[in-house]
C-alpha cells in the first residue's frame, strides 16, 4: 500500500448555503494555509453535491479535520487520502463530517 501523500476536504453546498461555504473555504485557505479549489456549482467527479475542494499535504490532515469539524456549522465535508489508489481513497480511505452522501464511483472503474 502506498502511503498517504495529500489529503483532499470536499465542501458540499447548495444554493442556499453556498456563501457560507465559500466563506469556510476561504478562512481554511487563509488560517490553515490550505489549497482552495474552484468553487462548483454543478456535481463533479464522483461528487453528488455542489462543491469546493480544499487540499494540503498530509502533515497537515490531523489540524486540518479538527479546525474543519469545529467550523463546519452543518455542511457536509468529504475527506479523503490521496495514495494511488483512486477508488480506495473515495471508499476505504475516507472520512465523513455530516450525512454520508453516495458517491459516483463508476468513473474509478
Amino acid at each position: 500500500m502506498t502511503p498517504a501523500k495529500a489529503f483532499h476536504a470536499h465542501v458540499y453546498f447548495d444554493a442556499q448555503t453556498q456563501s457560507q461555504a465559500t466563506d469556510l473555504c476561504q478562512q481554511a485557505g487563509e488560517i490553515l494555509g490550505l489549497r482552495v479549489g474552484r468553487v462548483h456549482c454543478k456535481p463533479v467527479g464522483p461528487h453528488p453535491r455542489w462543491s469546493c475542494q480544499l487540499s494540503d499535504s498530509i502533515d497537515n490532515f490531523g489540524a486540518s479535520l479538527a479546525w474543519l469539524a469545529q467550523h463546519r456549522n452543518g455542511l457536509t465535508i468529504f475527506c479523503h487520502l490521496v495514495t494511488d489508489d483512486d477508488l480506495k481513497d473515495h471508499t476505504d480511505h475516507a472520512i465523513w463530517m455530516g450525512a454520508m452522501l453516495p458517491l459516483d464511483l463508476s468513473i474509478f472503474q
